[in-house]
């Protein structure tokens, strides 16, 4: 069986007075998935739990997102997150930021290459 790509789906979300990194991270991850109703496991007879998702989340402060937050949005499959560098901390005149949170939702399959034996 081999790993493949099969959707890729992209999501920002914000956290607009409680500098949160978990929750911009989560809402990105929210409105990536809210962007479609995968049925690509069923067109190849898996049930959906075969789903590998891979999620990539970029902010400013990587180390401020927890990641197993974030992972239980999705709704099946095997699911990881990871934090990267990336999105925008916006100054706000009041000081703080308003924390924008870059979201990337692969999903994968595994499986058997056509005209495999």
């Amino acid at each position: 069986m081999a790993k493949k790509r099969m959707v890729m789906e992209l999501g920002m979300g914000s956290s607009l007075r409680q500098q949160d990194y978990t929750r911009a991270a989560c809402r990105a991850v929210e409105d990536a998935l809210w962007h479609n109703s995968l049925s690509i496991a069923d067109a190849f007879g898996l049930d959906r739990s075969a789903m590998i998702i891979e999620v990539e989340i970029g902010v400013q402060q990587p180390e401020k997102v927890d990641t197993d937050k974030v992972a239980a949005i999705l709704p099946y499959g095997q699911g990881s997150v990871r934090a990267v560098h990336g999105g925008l901390d916006v100054p706000k005149p009041d000081g703080g930021v308003t924390v924008i949170a870059n979201a990337a939702v692969v999903v994968y399959l595994n499986l058997e290459p056509a005209g495999a034996a």
